[in-house]
């Protein structure tokens, strides 16, 4: 195993490393609760400390000019996805010291089929302020009661001192935050030690990733190596390592699981895994967009149009989580209207360099795959609109295959009211790759005409995040939500993964988080006599003070204060 070493030196032997992991696993036995809180916000001073050096970095990794507002994005998926985090997980740690109820004071309600549910946004009053119009819960596996719940939300921090050896983390390359928040699971809801192997993409935040986790790294409890595909095959194979997590692709995950070529689909034919471990993961996979017909203004139209475009653009459409396929109402008086203000927005979208490995070339082959089907709309760099494609084609490689890129498909059903949105829920059920997220849009009218039949429909939903009127990753950035996908995969057909992370209230029997936000933006909302006062949010690709609102987003998260609450307003509103 050729590494990186964590704090200079020459590369550590792969035995040593594993063995200070192991030393370091048997002190953590030993470190109180309030010990390892107070770790949390030591983590979260030294990751406000290099936020901006962070960010720089990522902006140069994306080829991103420090001017532009798209900056924004690392900010809001780097530093502050991390520190909302940090707060979050040291407050159940708080509770759990304390020996107080992990869920004392939060709301828990009954979902459909026998579930539960738990809000986790708002969870506070900053939350209401900040995140305004939109909540979150988690449901529950059908059949948990309350007292199951209360009585395992700590998962191992309950008994900390039976740790679970050293985990591999297979780090992301796309989103900057996620490494070390899958690494924060490991430590906290597995109880193990972890040595993080990064993606070479990220290689260049290996020294941020440091300073972040050093007083972690310090006792011995992480470790962090670079290198290429061999490194992390060693890594996984390593007999020291007892368990392994990454995100990224399938085809990545079938490699560490099975192995390659001949001997891969040996192994698969007699269920005899190369890997003998226990392995977790987030894979992404091809997501939907469902747009329930209604009666839009032209307002609506365009900022649905927007919300749509940032669902596929957001990081040059290099997420996971990014929409896929928008299925729509072939019945839909305003079907046209719509499109042609998402061809718009596709190309006015600012311009952004398509910066991942492999991005234009997974571009090229959709168009290839799709004569007479894949429209330009124009932008930078040049998106691609697949129309017309057909839900009962068994072969359509755009319900199966992740484009990584700036590429939406539109497929059509007939129906309107609950009939299309059963027919949609179906499709997106049967007939697209994976389960980590779905995305509803419906005018408020419609959702009310729907009543109980919506949180039916969300029910029906194989998805590990279910968002109506707000984009999935909302889901990933709230920190007390689960983050996977649905539950039920296995390593010979693993979709979207196994298992979840972030869940900062370490709640287990969760089996997806859903999330609602607001049809409108103030003060369009609140003149329509709706309650949200949430401007367009700063995700979108089309904010204007994206960048300085994350940066004042990062600020106050690692610094919650009252005073700093203005100046974020106000730049979240000229958005």
């Amino acid at each position: 195993m050729t590494t990186t070493p964590a704090t200079g030196g020459t590369s550590p032997d792969p035995d040593a490393l594993v063995a200070r992991l192991a030393t370091g696993e048997r002190a953590w036995a030993r470190t109180s609760l309030a010990e390892r809180r107070e770790l949390l916000l030591d983590v979260a001073a030294a990751t406000a400390a290099v936020a901006e050096e962070w960010v720089r970095t990522a902006a140069g990794i994306k080829q991103l000019t420090p001017a532009s507002p798209l900056v924004g994005e690392e900010w809001m998926s780097g530093p502050y996805a991390l520190l909302t985090y940090l707060q979050a997980l040291q407050e159940t740690m708080r509770r759990l010291d304390e020996g107080a109820d992990v869920l004392g004071g939060t709301r828990i309600t009954r979902a459909p089929g026998d579930r539960l549910a738990v809000q986790v946004l708002p969870y506070d009053t900053y939350d209401k302020l900040l995140m305004n119009g939109f909540h979150a819960e988690v449901w529950t596996t059908p059949g948990v009661t309350e007292e199951q719940l209360r009585a395992t939300a700590g998962l191992t921090q309950r008994t900390p001192r039976r740790t679970r050896g050293v985990a591999l983390v297979l780090g992301a390359g796309n989103i900057f935050s996620i490494p070390l928040l899958d690494v924060l699971y490991q430590l906290y809801a597995e109880n193990r030690t972890t040595v993080l192997k990064l993606n070479p993409t990220t290689d260049p935040l290996a020294d941020v990733y440091r300073a972040v986790f050093e007083p972690l790294i310090d006792r011995g409890l992480v470790e962090i190596v670079t290198g290429g595909p061999d490194v992390g095959m060693a890594a996984a194979g390593h007999p020291g390592i007892t368990a392994v997590h990454m995100t990224g692709s399938e085809a990545t995950h079938d490699a560490v699981v099975w192995g390659t070529g001949d001997a891969a689909a040996a192994a698969k034919a007699t269920g005899t895994p190369k890997l003998s471990k226990p392995m977790t993961s987030e894979l992404g996979g091809v997501a939907p967009i469902i747009v329930l017909p209604g009666e839009w203004s032209d307002a609506d139209l365009r900022y649905q149009a927007e919300h749509v475009a940032t669902m596929r653009l957001h990081n040059s459409g290099c997420n996971c989580i990014a929409g896929q396929i928008l299925i729509l109402s072939s019945d839909w008086a305003q079907k046209n209207a719509f499109l042609t203000a998402l061809r718009r927005a596709l190309a006015t979208a600012p311009a952004r360099p398509a910066w991942y490995p492999g991005c234009e070339a997974r571009v090229r082959s959709a168009r290839e795959l799709h004569p007479g089907r894949a429209e330009k709309p124009g932008g930078t760099p040049e998106r691609t609109l697949l129309t017309g494609l057909d839900l009962t084609s068994p072969d359509e490689s755009a319900f199966t295959t992740e484009y990584f890129g700036p590429v939406l498909g539109v497929a059509e059903l007939s129906g309107t009211g609950s009939r299309f949105l059963g027919a949609a829920v179906a499709a997106a059920n049967d007939r697209l790759h994976g389960t980590l997220g779905a995305n509803l849009i419906a005018h408020p009218d419609t959702l009310k005409a729907l009543g109980h039949r919506l949180r039916a429909a969300i029910a029906d939903l194989r998805y590990g995040t279910v968002a109506v009127n707000a984009w999935t990753g909302v889901g990933y950035a709230t920190p007390r939500a689960t983050w996977g996908a649905f539950p039920g995969h296995t390593l010979d057909d693993v979709q979207s993964g196994i298992g979840v992370v972030h869940n900062a209230l370490l709640m287990g029997h969760a089996e997806r988080t859903v999330v609602t936000g607001p049809f409108r933006p103030a003060p369009r909302s609140v003149l329509h006599r709706g309650t949200s006062i949430s401007p367009k949010p700063p995700w979108f690709v089309t904010n204007t003070t994206a960048a300085r609102t994350g940066r004042l987003l990062t600020e106050f998260a690692a610094h919650p204060r009252w005073q700093d609450l203005p100046a974020l307003f106000a730049s979240a509103f000229r958005g």
